[in-house]
């Protein structure tokens, strides 16, 4: 056995709500905590609540969050013992897991021979076949040309998945249906792949055609001893990125829970894992899940975004575990004395529009309202806060526990139509909708869930009668504390018969006069902000003012061919050039922003007249990107 020696103090290499989680559970252990933090987090939670806090750097993770030599630096000048990664950012990179010891310091974290083993997902594969556990079919191949990616494609057949070697969170992935798509999906996943990883090699793999995503949490100390902790499930996913995670997984019977989470251990063991990891596997639910329908697709040797599901069912505090394991405590409970109780949900609450086909929204959190004590709730954001364009969109995760799915799926359900955000947009309510698809609760649910259902998740664009109703009694009474002359305030108050007042509103472009009487009430909760009024149902925020006499131009900005950038973000790629012949929908150019890549798509079929911007280049919302001629006008700007 290995010397244990209690950790002091800590520096947490992260941001956000995981940054948070780990100072709660280090408070309680009496453990110092130093947090880190780029320009653009220097007012952030995390930065107030640790007990030392360290700038290092601006607010692209390129200039900060992934410089681990001003990390390392930050750690020395704080006096911290350990470094704790989070998730994300360097949290499996095994060159600066290796810093981290070369140092002094501890890392908690996996040896960095089990990083680099799983880092490389064709590698991992292939260690894990020789270990006995079963992966899914594909090419794991050292020659990464472009054609050769092709013919191996072609061989396995259609559909395919590209995946970055060094992928991970569903960056650098890429579904591909036809032959004829697949080099401008695997240019798309190699620039991601790329830019995020600094890593552009791809692994292929077959499409699995009902696919649910079942994943296993281990846990190793340095004495050899390993145990599963249950699995989850991820299935519910919107390209690539969960959305929704349960554990445990529905469906699964003993014989399978007992197969896949026996062969994680087995997987952890193979590389001499330690501390917290998870072993990802892809079944085949088109028959149910069986175990010889489950193949492992990766390891990420880090905690995840979902632990908390795990922490609820089992009652154990993971990041407590990963702080005695690194400091060379053996595993605090064997196998058989790990239980299972009830279940529990996690949904992710993103700063994005759905109805914008789920647009990232940025800016000031005016307003920001989270449901208290029916909820687990973690996040890294609060009130007066704001949204930048540097990370990832997650604002928070809502976890309810109950005995049974359904229990669970309704509390978490009521939880997530009680969010109010404003003037950030959140899918708050499209989370509502999926917990509560009668197809999700019958436990009918794989990788394309979503997609199937996105229609009826994403609910209405237009505000509902209650909202209007709602909006319209609360500007009446903003006006009426404003102004003690009720001529002056009373729109539409008919002299004869009864008291009724009619106020004319506008939200967005839809106009409605409503009608309210002497008595007119609404539980819905209203916000009078900037001169109107903003109210929340149902997870949504929709804003009303009193109408104006003459109409908005309504006019589509993309009728005369001008595409602008919906988002401040990065230009990546610009695939067309002035002058080429283009179809509606063919991408003009693709812009990543959030850590996500957004493809802005010609109006109509036309011809390029002028591209704005060039690969490398920083817009604003709004910026013009691009012109589009019809065929008949070709222009010749640049």
């Amino acid at each position: 056995m290995g010397e244990v020696k209690p950790i002091r103090s800590v520096l947490i290499a992260n941001r956000g709500e995981i940054a948070v989680r780990v100072i709660r559970t280090a408070r309680r252990m009496g453990i110092r905590t130093v947090a880190v933090h780029s320009d653009a987090d220097a007012a952030s939670p995390h930065v107030r609540l640790a007990d030392e806090a360290v700038a290092i750097g601006p607010g692209p993770v390129r200039d900060s969050y992934l410089r681990g030599d001003r990390i390392l630096d930050a750690a020395k000048a704080s006096g911290a013992e350990a470094i704790h990664p989070g998730y994300g950012f360097l949290s499996e990179n095994a060159a600066f897991a290796e810093q981290v010891q070369a140092a002094g310091l501890i890392w908690i974290g996996p040896p960095p021979s089990a990083i680099r083993a799983m880092g490389g997902k064709d590698a991992a594969k292939a260690l894990m076949s020789a270990a006995g556990v079963p992966v899914t079919p594909g090419y794991l191949g050292e020659d990464q040309d472009d054609g050769r990616l092709k013919a191996e494609a072609d061989a396995i057949g259609y559909p395919v998945l590209i995946k970055a070697v060094a992928g991970g969170g569903g960056k650098g992935m890429r579904k591909v249906w036809r032959a004829e798509d697949f080099l401008e999906a695997l240019a798309s996943c190699r620039r991601e792949a790329k830019n995020s990883f600094g890593d552009a090699r791809v692994l292929l793999e077959t499409l699995v055609k009902s696919p649910r995503h079942i994943e296993v949490q281990v846990f190793a100390d340095s004495q050899g001893g390993a145990v599963h902790l249950y699995e989850r499930d991820c299935s519910l996913q919107r390209r690539h990125q969960k959305v929704i995670e349960e554990a445990p997984a529905p469906g699964l019977d003993a014989a399978t829970r007992a197969a896949v989470c026996d062969a994680a251990v087995r997987a952890a063991k193979a590389v001499g894992y330690q501390g917290a990891g998870t072993v990802e596997f892809i079944a085949d639910a088109s028959e149910g899940l069986r175990p010889d329908r489950i193949w492992f697709m990766e390891m990420n040797t880090r905690l995840q975004v979902e632990h908390a599901v795990t922490e609820m069912i089992t009652g154990l505090d993971l990041v407590e575990w990963q702080f005695r394991v690194a400091a060379g405590e053996p595993l605090p409970l064997a196998q058989d004395q790990i239980r299972l109780d009830g279940s529990a949900i996690e949904a992710r609450l993103y700063a994005e529009d759905p109805a914008a086909d789920f647009r990232p929204s940025i800016g000031p959190l005016d307003h920001f309202r989270l449901p208290e004590g029916v909820v687990r709730v973690e996040t890294g954001v609060e009130q007066g806060g704001e949204i930048s364009p540097f990370y990832d969109p997650m604002i928070a995760k809502l976890i309810a526990h109950a005995p049974t799915r359904e229990q669970a799926a309704a509390i978490l359900a009521k939880a997530c139509r009680a969010v109010e955000v404003w003037p950030v947009k959140t899918n708050a309510s499209f989370l509502a909708r999926a917990l509560a698809d009668p197809d999700y609760l019958a436990a009918r649910v794989d990788t394309g869930f979503i997609a199937r259902h996105l229609q009826t998740l994403i609910g209405p664009h237009k505000p509902p009668p209650d909202a209007w109703q709602a909006a319209a009694q609360a500007l009446y009474a903003a006006s009426r504390d404003a102004s003690p002359d009720p001529w002056s305030r009373l729109e539409g108050f008919r002299a004869n018969g009864a008291p009724v007042l009619e106020i004319a509103l506008q939200c967005g472009d839809q106009r409605r006069r409503v009608t309210l009487g002497r008595d007119t009430a609404s539980a819905i909760h209203t916000l009078v902000s900037q001169g109107g009024v903003v109210a929340f149902l149902d997870g949504q925020a929709w804003r009303f003012e009193q109408a104006r006499a003459v109409a908005d131009d309504g006019a589509a900005a993309e009728a005369d061919g001008t595409v602008r950038s919906p988002i401040p973000g990065l230009v990546a790629a610009t695939p067309v050039k002035p002058g080429e012949a283009v179809v509606r929908g063919q991408t003009l150019v693709v812009i990543e922003a959030m850590k996500t890549e957004h493809s802005l798509a010609a109006p109509f079929d036309g011809v390029v007249q002028a591209v704005r911007v060039s690969a490398g280049q920083q817009v604003d919302d709004g910026a013009v990107v691009a012109i589009v001629a019809p065929m008949a006008n070709k222009g010749g700007e640049g």
